[in-house]
């Protein structure tokens, strides 16, 4: 099975953002109980490390990954 490449897109946040949050601007997932669900499955990727903090906070440059989605935060 061969592997397809996945586009990482940049999403502008202000100031400090937190996982959860991020996972709602940035598309991922439609509601902050989702996000939860997903962060409890073990679903999500920091800098593709696992983690299931929604309360984390992400610095610029951080790439979040759900599924064969991926988001680059860009602090402005």
């Amino acid at each position: 099975m061969s592997e397809v490449a996945v586009e990482t897109i940049d999403v502008e946040v202000t100031g400090i953002v937190r996982l959860g949050q991020f996972l709602k601007l940035a598309g991922a997932v439609d509601s902050g109980g989702e996000a939860r669900e997903v962060l409890q499955a073990g679903e999500v990727t920091v800098n593709e490390e696992p983690e299931d903090r929604r309360g984390r906070q992400l610095s610029d440059g951080d790439v979040v990954a759900l599924g064969q989605g991926s988001w680059r935060v860009l602090v402005n």
